[in-house]
């Protein structure tokens, strides 16, 4: 995925919200080429916690059911992570692509 310019990598096995800063292949931070990774597990099976955080991770929740909307655009994205009624919990942003 990396030798072939991918942005962004969603993944959704396990139970969090976690958003990764752009990394390579070997999880070395990398903000020119780097992908960006979301882990959304937040549809309402119970939660998990974590022993330890992987590299690079920049926002993680661990008690927030929710959805995550992303809008794709032509050189950019945009992300939105939308809590559950009563939950405050967010997270939002935008990245160009390569």
């Amino acid at each position: 995925m990396y030798d072939n310019n991918v942005d962004l990598a969603l993944t959704g096995h396990d139970h969090t919200y976690e958003r990764f800063a752009p990394q390579d292949a070997n999880s070395i931070l990398d903000r020119a080429r780097g992908i960006r990774e979301f882990v959304v597990g937040t549809g309402g099976a119970n939660h998990t916690s974590l022993a330890s955080r992987a590299p690079n991770s920049e926002v993680f929740n661990q008690d927030t059911f929710g959805v995550f909307k992303l809008t794709l655009h032509s050189n950019s994205y945009d992300w939105q992570f939308v809590p559950e009624s009563g939950k405050s919990f967010t997270d939002f942003g935008t990245n160009t692509c390569h």
